[in-house]
């Protein structure tokens, strides 16, 4: 029985949990830092702790931070990285993923989601629902390409960015690191490092972000 574990009782850790029960896995085990306050997600106990995962490692075959926040996701994804955790990659059943794609170690692809020939996705990134990532997309560690965005091809896409919900990036652009791209943004220029940027055409909105 091929057994995961989930960092991360949340809205997401649900999703991440029944798409890795869709797919390959046997059974999923949540364990959240807001252990013992927090002692259910849905239809699955919270078994303790990150402490708790750290100590219970050998009794899983892999491991995901289920965590949508991406500075958080990330920092948990190297702690457990570095606590000798055996990271893997969720798939839903229903996602395309090119057989000449990457995906890093930690990454989960949602249900509709595509993700096209030669696009390289970092670890600990999010494909969410109906998400596309175009051919020779490049997308860094810890980025969260919400629920039905659109990466064209050759886009880029810095450590810990989000890309959110209904926006739409044209091809060959870059957006840079720690970025939030807003709800239904079309982002036809490319963007700097920190900026939140919102709109269509999407312009910055002067909040940085560290």
């Amino acid at each position: 029985m091929k057994r995961l574990a989930l960092l991360g009782a949340s809205g997401h850790g649900k999703v991440v949990a029944d798409a890795a029960l869709a797919g390959a896995w046997d059974a999923v085990e949540f364990f959240d830092d807001a252990w013992p306050r927090r002692q259910q997600n849905g239809p699955w106990p919270v078994a303790g702790d990150s402490a708790a995962l750290r100590a219970r490692l050998q009794d899983f075959h892999g491991v995901i931070v289920s965590i949508g926040n991406c500075g958080v996701r990330w920092e948990k994804h190297k702690a457990l990285q570095a606590a000798g955790a055996p990271m893997v990659t969720v798939v839903h059943p229903a996602a395309m993923v090119s057989r000449y794609a990457v995906l890093g170690v930690g990454t989960v692809v949602m249900a509709g989601a595509v993700v096209n020939i030669d696009a390289d996705v970092g670890q600990a990134g999010i494909i969410n629902t109906g998400a596309t990532v175009d051919h020779d997309c490049r997308l860094g560690d810890a980025v969260h390409i919400c629920p039905g965005a659109h990466l064209s091809g050759y886009v880029h896409v810095g450590h810990g960015s989000w890309v959110g919900v209904g926006s739409a990036v044209k091809q060959g652009m870059t957006i840079g690191q720690r970025v939030m791209v807003g709800a239904g943004a079309v982002v036809v220029q490319s963007v700097q490092d920190g900026l939140t940027v919102a709109g269509n055409p999407a312009v910055s909105l002067c909040i940085g972000r560290t």
